[in-house]
């Protein structure tokens, strides 16, 4: 029997929550660049959606000033399922809520919300207080100041969860290379989170290609030619130099 590691994700006991990902909380984040929290945001949904992992989003009053969720989390996820609040700022709050997560049977949730000291926050001390094991994806929830995040963790993690990054969160839904669908992860991890790594599949393509095919570049023959040119030069009767004769001493 496999022993669990309960410090890391398994795929086959993990939901996903994204709560709150509004354009209109979204302006009040300064403690990540908004560019960086929507693609890490659109990661998240996107590696869900290849790992099979039950979705849930929701929003915090949707047509008031919050505004609607980002549109590309449930464009690449169309497997996430939207659940309407009715008013609760704490999503846990909603009986809706928490019988859709019951409903998955999966006890370690993924939680990322904007804003993090609240969206994400109390969800999760709701979650840990029901017995869930719980994951916070920080940099996909992003807050209204680095201090406010900062005492966010803290209480969090004191009361059990763990904090993760979107990109600890990709391998270890990915969790080998061997697999039919790996390099769709890895136009993930290029495309939202780590883009030098294009350049290392880039070169890797090559290398291939290489093997394959043989060399673009001939240097074997690049390399004969300009032997052949230098011995041309060596042999070639050099012009002598002349040299002026000094100047009369009248005319130094």
């Amino acid at each position: 029997m496999a022993t669990v590691n309960k410090w890391m994700i398994d795929p086959k006991d993990a939901v996903m929550l994204l709560i709150d990902h509004q354009s209109g909380l979204f302006q009040l984040v300064r403690d990540i660049d908004l560019p960086v929290l929507r693609s890490n945001v659109t990661a998240l949904a996107k590696v869900a959606h290849l790992a099979k992992i039950p979705t849930f989003t929701t929003a915090s009053v949707p047509d008031g000033p919050n505004g609607p969720l980002i549109p590309e989390i449930h464009q690449y996820n169309p497997d996430a399922v939207y659940i309407p609040r009715t008013g609760q700022i704490n999503a846990w709050d909603n009986p809706a809520w928490v019988k859709a997560i019951e409903g998955t049977k999966r006890k370690t949730l993924l939680i990322a919300g904007t804003l993090t000291s609240v969206c994400m926050a109390f969800p999760t001390l709701s979650a840990l207080a029901a017995g869930y094991n719980v994951f916070n994806i920080i940099d996909a929830s992003g807050n209204w100041s680095k201090m406010a995040t900062d005492l966010t963790i803290a209480r969090v993690v004191q009361a059990g969860a763990m904090p993760i990054d979107t990109y600890a969160v990709l391998a270890e839904l990915m969790s080998t290379w061997n697999r039919p669908d790996a390099m769709d992860f890895a136009q993930v991890m290029v495309d939202h989170i780590v883009p030098p790594y294009r350049a290392l599949m880039e070169s890797y393509d090559k290398a291939q290609r290489v093997q394959k095919v043989g060399r673009e570049t001939t240097l074997d023959r690049l390399e004969t030619a300009q032997g052949r040119g230098a011995a041309e030069r060596k042999s070639s009767p050099q012009p002598t130099r002349r040299t002026a004769s000094p100047a009369p001493a009248s005319q130094r």
